[in-house]
């Protein structure tokens, strides 16, 4: 029954149909693709709290998603207007009509992505913490100690927009013990502060 609807076909119809096939499984591939690197980025979230969501992968797809002229979107593009012309060629019977109406399905179809992926970037900005702005002046607790003069780095917890993240720390001063309190006063890069001894400022 399946060969007998394919043959029954018209050229035309059977580029649509594989063209919109090919469309809906490249478009599955990268629905995949896209959550499997999203989530990929949360399995870094107890070794360093900035990870986040923000890997490569992640911000590749978001990246993708709100660019216009980029082959997601044309993928977007032919599986709203393929499965347009499909399913409503049988109820318009005027072919530049049904052309126009999918053209639009398709259009609207791309502008939903994008603005899917613009949320998805708004979020994910707002999710990240601007360690050189949050971190400065924070208090913290050692976690592991660390060596003085600089000899070494040892590891501080700090809370951010209430919630606890871990970073590499160095000190200028004595080494510091495991639960000393510290102040940040300096980020030296995304995952290594600059500490001094709590006490060090009291008069």
């Amino acid at each position: 029954m399946l060969t007998s609807w394919w043959v029954s076909l018209s050229v035309a119809m059977k580029i649509l149909w594989g063209v919109t096939l090919a469309a809906s499984l490249i478009f599955l591939i990268q629905s995949i693709l896209t959550f499997i690197g999203a989530d990929g980025g949360d399995g870094g979230i107890d070794a360093d709290f900035d990870s986040g969501f923000d890997t490569e992968a992640a911000d590749a797809a978001v990246e993708g998603g709100t660019n216009l002229y980029t082959f997601r979107n044309f993928v977007n593009f032919i599986l709203g207007f393929g499965w347009s012309a499909i399913l409503l060629q049988d109820k318009i019977t005027s072919i530049p009509l049904l052309l126009i109406l999918s053209a639009v399905v398709g259009v609207a179809l791309v502008a939903i992505v994008m603005y899917l992926f613009k949320w998805l970037s708004s979020m994910q900005q707002s999710g990240n913490i601007n360690l050189y702005k949050a971190a400065v002046g924070c208090n913290g607790t050692v976690y592991i100690p660390i060596p003085g003069e600089r000899q070494g780095e040892g590891k501080v917890q700090l809370s951010i927009n209430q919630s606890v993240r871990e970073y590499n720390a160095v000190t200028d001063g004595e080494a510091l013990k495991t639960g000393a309190q510290i102040k940040v006063v300096e980020v030296l890069s995304p995952d290594t502060v600059l500490v001094e001894p709590l006490e060090s400022l009291i008069i």
